[in-house]
């Protein structure tokens, strides 16, 4: 008999009901019945989604699966009337360690900081979370507003409330970049604030829309007619369950909860970013954080001069420690494509390699010397005001000539 056959057979309500009992005997502490579920999730078969029975096919996605944990959230979205989604999280390492939050992106989830995570956790507590409409988490499909606002209160309440943070970092990418900047404008709008942001890191990802490569496949989905047609067309194509291992996982992770689905209405976050673009972007020159911007160059959707435009506009010109950093062999998915060279960026940020101005020549040519391959993240650096250079001691120049 195949395994996937036999999880099929073995999935019944076992684990539902012992998750039930587990709950009712910790009502009274909500971290418990964060740990409650952990442990029923890692005892039992195939969980169910809302179509019944899940066969994993990736021994990967079943692993992260089974090695995570999930947390109540309630919107607060005005539209989604109090709706409570189940929220999936891992974490990495020891908590004593100095915390980092990796924010995944569309249509993505957390296990794409999975490579990451582990060359991550021996000096740091790693945490990943699947927003709601993404990766193990619900998936509700009945008109539920997938807003990034939302996402941006959920980081806090996680970050309070589920983890237990009081300083840490973060690491968002593509979509949760967007989330990144509005958790961002509540942090600082806040009069009294619980944890200390220390450091941020931006990737890829369509952070300012004018200058992004807008295909016609986003037009399609968020058209009201087009875009049913678009997920009734993507339910029709039949499942990857063989072939290169992440294609397998992704693909587990998308039907789990029938993202393919929920695709139609989380790609709307598109209409949110475009209203708020540009007051979030100037959280970014408002911050005392930090902030590294890292971008993969070749990336044919969001093109470096979306990169180009956030550094030289807010921030080049701050105070605050800025750096910009480019991958020259990878695109989009930098921290998936070049795990190594990712991690090896946030390390020289956080263990204090990054420049002064004055200095930034030096420790260009520093790097330069340990290039040890071609896909290591070159270091942008500054742009000065632009001032006419003096050669002391140098030949005068005439348009006639060079005065000796």
């Amino acid at each position: 008999m195949y395994r996937r056959d036999f999880m099929k057979l073995t999935a019944s309500g076992l684990a539902l009901s012992q998750l039930a009992a587990s709950s009712a005997n910790a009502a009274s502490d909500p971290l418990p019945i964060r740990q409650a579920v952990s442990r029923s999730n890692a005892g039992s078969g195939p969980v169910r989604d809302r179509l019944g029975a899940f066969t994993f096919y990736s021994p990967q996605a079943e692993e992260w699966y089974r090695g995570g944990s999930y947390f109540d959230w309630k919107s607060t979205t005005p539209n989604n009337a109090g709706r409570t989604v189940r929220v999936f999280y891992r974490t990495f390492g020891n908590r004593s360690n100095p915390a980092l939050l990796l924010i995944h992106g569309y249509y993505l989830n957390s296990y794409d900081f999975r490579d990451m995570a582990q060359l991550l956790q021996d000096k740091y507590f790693v945490c990943v979370l699947d927003f709601p409409g993404f990766g193990f988490s619900d998936k509700p499909q009945d008109h539920y507003s997938y807003m990034i606002k939302d996402d941006a209160r959920l980081v806090d309440y996680f970050v309070r409330d589920v983890v237990g943070l009081t300083r840490f970092s973060m690491l968002a990418h593509d979509r949760g970049g967007s989330v990144l900047l509005a958790f961002l404008g509540d942090y600082l709008d806040a009069p009294h604030r619980s944890y200390e942001i220390t450091y941020h890191f931006v990737m890829n990802g369509g952070l300012f829309q004018p200058l992004f490569n807008l295909g016609q496949g986003l037009h399609d989905m968020l058209d009201p007619v087009r875009g049913p047609e678009v997920i009734k067309r993507n339910r029709a194509r039949p499942r990857v369950t063989q072939g290169a291992p992440r294609d397998v996982a992704g693909a587990d992770m998308l039907a789990f909860n029938d993202g393919v689905g929920a695709e139609l209405y989380v790609q709307r976050y598109q209409l949110e970013r475009a209203k708020n673009e540009w007051r979030w972007l100037a959280n970014l020159q408002q911050s005392p954080v930090p902030t590294a911007l890292l971008w993969g160059i070749t990336d044919p959707a969001n093109p470096p001069r979306i990169a180009n435009f956030i550094w030289s506009n807010y921030l080049n010109g701050r105070a605050v420690e800025s750096s910009f950093w480019m991958l020259p062999t990878t695109g989009h998915l930098l921290h998936v494509e070049k795990p190594q060279e990712v991690t090896d960026v946030v390390l020289n940020c956080l263990n204090g390699r990054v420049p002064a101005p004055e200095h930034e020549n030096a420790f260009m040519a520093q790097l330069a010397r340990e290039r040890k391959s071609p896909d290591a993240a070159v270091y942008i650096g500054r742009t000065h005001d632009l001032v006419s250079l003096e050669f002391p001691g140098a030949v005068e120049y005439t348009p006639a000539g060079y005065n000796p």
